[in-house]
């Protein structure tokens, strides 16, 4: 999956014979997993039609502040448009655009959404050679650049004029990628392994039943995603779990029983950088497992029970120079008992759920967790989704690596 998956892109479109192109622009980010939405220069639209993009976008194009044939039309607001995005990219950016996008000049609303965009904002240069060599487009690249705008560089070959040189507008494939590349090598925790345990372990008491607990995976799922998202590579060991998880940096490796899951963290952990423990694995395990189903009976039945292996504990035995996070589900005492675990497997922060709180714990999309780190230093949050849970662990970390 790509790193754009998920993310909101806004395409400016101006008035230059390379607009043909993004169709295929469109088409490919749509591929990506992006949301698309489409802004044009008034001009922009004798090159390519606002109907063939919205068809393949599957949102409107605007190319006006408002239709002037309807009286009752709804004005388009720019600054809606640019917080909308997580980035924007205008393609093909002609040099009359580039110029106005350099001295502020807003006579369209492609160029008033720019101006109100708060999201990294990516140019793609297309014009004629002359045009291009001009010492006022240099300028104007220079000007653009230092605004913090990221100029994807045009390309040589034939142009519209004939002339053979700089000029083309990169292709949409070669923008899609330049981008991909560029957000990653960016991203916080770009080029590091992070291990994450999450989901229940299934222990086994005969072929038909076993020992387990209510955990879902969600919690873990939402942190192997927002570490994905920040570049790094995740290996996720998940216990049993119908949730879906896809990502091109997220290695799934599916584990039934703790010993499965020890197992797995074992060949792992020595590599990884960070470590977050979310699994709800079980404490125990049946002593000796029935190799047929076992049929009921009148009288009571009871089931000796051993302990399994602490994953999290070997983890902090075994911990270099890795930063250790783990999690604490309390019902009573919950700060002091996450204190002790905290100090007992030699953890750099741990998480505290606790059952008591409404929207927390198993199964929900909602979590309302208390941080603290090795200093004893505690941060508490309101009750979150997960997703946001998860990101603001990631803050935390971040926070300890760079301590």
């Amino acid at each position: 999956m790509s790193i754009l998956s998920g993310k909101k892109i806004l395409i400016g479109v101006t008035a230059g014979i390379a607009a043909y192109k993004i169709a295929s622009l469109v088409r490919l980010l749509i591929k990506a997993g992006t949301e698309v939405k489409v802004v044009m220069t008034p001009a922009a639209k004798d090159f390519v039609t606002p109907l063939t993009l919205s068809t393949l976008s599957k949102n409107p194009v605007y190319s006006s502040f408002f239709d002037e044939e309807d009286e009752n039309a709804v004005w388009n607001n720019h600054v809606d448009l640019g917080l909308w995005a997580d980035l924007m990219i205008i393609a093909p950016a002609t040099a009359n655009t580039l110029s106005k996008m350099a001295t502020g000049n807003s006579d369209n609303l492609l160029l008033a959404t720019y101006l109100s965009a708060k999201c990294p904002v990516y140019f793609a240069p297309a014009m004629d050679l002359d045009m291009y060599k001009h010492p006022s487009t240099h300028e104007t690249f220079k000007k653009l650049q230092e605004f913090g705008n990221v100029m994807i560089p045009a390309e040589s070959g034939e142009l519209a004029s004939g002339l053979v040189g700089q000029g083309r507008m990169a292709e949409p494939s070669t923008i899609v990628d330049f981008i991909e590349i560029d957000i990653l090598g960016k991203l916080p925790l770009k080029g590091k392994k992070v291990l994450i345990t999450a989901g229940p372990t299934y222990e086994a008491i005969d072929p038909v039943r076993f020992i387990g607990n209510h955990s879902s995976g969600k919690m873990g799922i939402e942190l192997a995603l927002a570490a994905a998202r920040l570049g790094a590579h995740v290996n996720l060991v998940l216990g049993p779990s119908s949730l879906k998880v896809d990502h091109g940096l997220i290695n799934r490796i599916n584990v039934v029983s703790a010993e499965d899951m020890y197992q797995e963290v074992v060949a792992v952990y020595k590599d990884c950088d960070i470590a977050i423990a979310s699994a709800a694995v079980a404490d125990y395990r049946p002593k000796h497992i029935a190799d047929q189903k076992i049929k009921k009976a009148d009288t009571a039945f009871s089931i000796e029970l051993e302990r399994t292996k602490d994953i999290l504990k070997w983890m902090g035995s075994e911990k270099k120079n890795q930063i250790l996070v783990g999690f604490a589900l309390e019902t009573e005492n919950e700060e002091e008992n996450a204190k002790k675990k905290l100090k007992k497997k030699n953890l750099d922060l741990i998480v505290l759920n606790s059952l008591n709180d409404k929207g927390a714990g198993f199964k929900g999309h909602t979590n309302k967790v208390t941080l603290i780190n090795h200093k004893l230093e505690i941060k508490a949050f309101a009750l979150k989704t997960k997703a946001e849970v998860a990101q603001d662990i990631f803050n935390e970390i971040n926070t300890l690596k760079n301590g």
